[in-house]
């Protein structure tokens, strides 16, 4: 309550010395550091000395009793340097020009499709791709075409080790050349292969058993999507 009490009436006589005519400057704060008291200094004269708001240095050094100031102090110094309006027009600016880089930022963790989509996607996988039909001999002839979840095969699916990649990720993979597929695939994990382990998948290609087997064995890049 004293603090205060004090603080206010310092913030009276500031306020009564520029009805008087005297110059009391809207500066956010002096450059950053500290100053040393001189004799007859005050929280007032610093002020006004080094144009900065008394109720900013007050606020500075709380450990500091208004009315106990005497030669030898240390005195931390608020930061800033600029008056107020020009500061808040710098943090404008400042922010503005931080939005490209934060947009540069998410575009990095993106890829554009062959159809011009972008997608955004969480890592990187260098795999080993094959290809399979829809043949009974590809699949078993007790359950058919279908997938790890029963699904028809269809444009999109693929086959992967469960432990690399988890069943129902969505991902797109670039890299191979096929007849039998867009020159990049949008596809969902959700088939699984007795010999697909670690980094290789299986993808299904449409169409007669023979785009499979010329598909062979081809080094793609998968990005698993968000």
């Amino acid at each position: 309550m004293k603090f205060n009490f004090v603080k206010q009436t310092l913030a009276g006589l500031a306020l009564s010395l520029t009805v008087a005519g005297f110059a009391v400057p809207s500066y956010a704060a002096q450059a950053s550091g500290t100053y040393v008291t001189a004799k007859d200094d005050t929280f007032w004269k610093i002020s006004q000395k080094l144009r900065i708001p008394l109720d900013d240095l007050l606020q500075a050094n709380t450990n500091i009793h208004p009315l106990n100031v005497y030669e030898g102090l240390t005195m931390v110094l608020p930061t800033a340097g600029v008056p107020v309006a020009q500061k808040q027009a710098a943090d404008k600016v400042a922010a503005t020009e931080a939005q490209p880089a934060a947009a540069q930022a998410v575009k990095q963790n993106s890829v554009k499709t062959a159809s011009g989509e972008t997608l955004s996607y969480s890592k990187i996988i260098q795999a080993v791709a094959t290809a399979y039909s829809d043949a009974p001999e590809e699949n078993g002839y007790i359950w058919g075409p279908v997938d790890y979840f029963g699904n028809p095969l269809k444009l999109g699916t693929v086959a992967v080790d469960p432990k690399m990649i988890p069943l129902g990720t969505k991902l797109y993979i670039t890299g191979y050349t096929s007849d039998g597929l867009p020159s990049g695939l949008v596809a969902t994990a959700t088939d699984i292969g007795g010999a697909i382990r670690e980094n290789r998948v299986d993808i299904f290609v449409p169409g007669p058993k023979a785009n499979a087997m010329k598909f062979g064995i081809q080094n793609v890049q998968i990005y698993v999507l968000k």
